[in-house]
């Protein structure tokens, strides 16, 4: 009889089957790719592994999980996980924090380098034949604000401080920290000589729209945004309007409001814009490495020691940030 029943959703980690399979018998392993299969699955099992980002299939068979105990979800945020029946139950949800801070602090450094050398424009020019001589800007000696202190936020502000730009961690309160010297309260922020905005920050109620035509208006206009964070902590309607008004030199987005951004946004249409697919920390292996990471909380399940990246359900990210 297996001691610990383990529901993998979605199916991303069965090319790694065989990393279960080598914990024994006492694991017994389902997978489910759909809600109907998920449901199934559900029934006595013990942990869930999570690859369902948009959250949409738990919350239709949550009656079937009475025996869950753990989530382990493979993505950083967990906004879209957390409805009211899970958060009022004594599941423990782990997040896959660490995965993708590196992957992407450099997606932040290439959209800065990017918009700062021009390099549309560039691409733009060699598609038509196009010779044209731009002057470029540099990054190093300018000035960056990272919203959100917590592991990508982190991996974002050592990467800007190594190449010269001065920047500042924001978060929800003042405080000291031991690597960064202090963190600042989103309250007390002064963005009046900004060159980066940078949204790194969890979706949370105080968090969604937060970066509104208002706080925009406070950016100089040289100023370029770059969202890394949850698409619904922007306005990207007052985001629009302030690149056509000129009120902004830029933006950089990965992460949008609808996901995939409609043809009719737009923000497809400015040339000062650049969009990716919310792919910014998807490296080709990520599947292995949150897989890494999940065997590794599993073996501590299995004997009772303190699970990684534990979520506090209530603030919608950990605690320990």
């Amino acid at each position: 009889m297996a001691e610990v029943t383990v529901v993998v959703q979605a199916g991303e980690f069965r090319g790694d089957v065989a990393a279960l399979a080598a914990l024994g018998p006492e694991v017994e392993v389902r997978f489910a790719n759909s809600v109907e299969e998920l449901g199934d699955a559900l029934e006595g099992a013990d942990v869930l592994f999570g690859f369902d980002f948009k959250g949409k299939m738990l919350p239709q068979v949550w009656d079937a999980a009475g025996d869950l105990r753990w989530i382990q979800w493979a993505g950083a945020g967990v906004d879209a996980l957390l409805f009211p029946g899970l958060v009022e139950s004594d599941v423990t949800i782990t997040n896959a924090g660490g995965i993708y801070d590196q992957p992407i602090a450099e997606h932040v450094l290439a959209l800065m380098l990017a918009h700062a050398k021009r390099l549309p424009d560039a691409v733009r020019n060699q598609q038509t034949s196009t010779w044209r001589y731009q002057t470029v800007r540099p990054v190093r000696g300018t000035t960056a604000v990272v919203l959100g202190a917590g592991g990508i936020g982190r991996a974002i502000a050592r990467l800007l401080l190594a190449i010269g730009v001065d920047t500042t961690l924001v978060a929800t309160s003042t405080r000291s920290d031991e690597e960064f010297g202090s963190v600042t309260a989103w309250g007390n922020r002064d963005l009046s000589r900004t060159d980066w905005l940078i949204v790194a920050a969890p979706l949370t109620p105080s968090t969604r729209q937060l970066i509104d035509a208002a706080v925009l208006a406070e950016l100089p206009s040289r100023a370029t945004l770059i969202n890394v964070g949850r698409g619904a902590s922007l306005d990207e309607a007052a985001l629009a309007a302030a690149l056509y008004a000129g009120e902004l030199a830029g933006a950089g987005l990965d992460v949008f409001e609808t996901e995939p951004l409609p043809s009719d946004s737009p923000l497809w249409q400015m040339d000062n814009v650049i969009i990716t697919p919310h792919h910014a920390g998807d490296l080709d292996d990520y599947v292995e490495r949150v897989a890494a990471l999940f065997l590794e909380n599993l073996a501590r399940y299995r004997v009772g020691e303190l699970l990684l990246n534990v979520i506090d359900k209530r603030l919608g990210y950990r605690s320990s940030l």
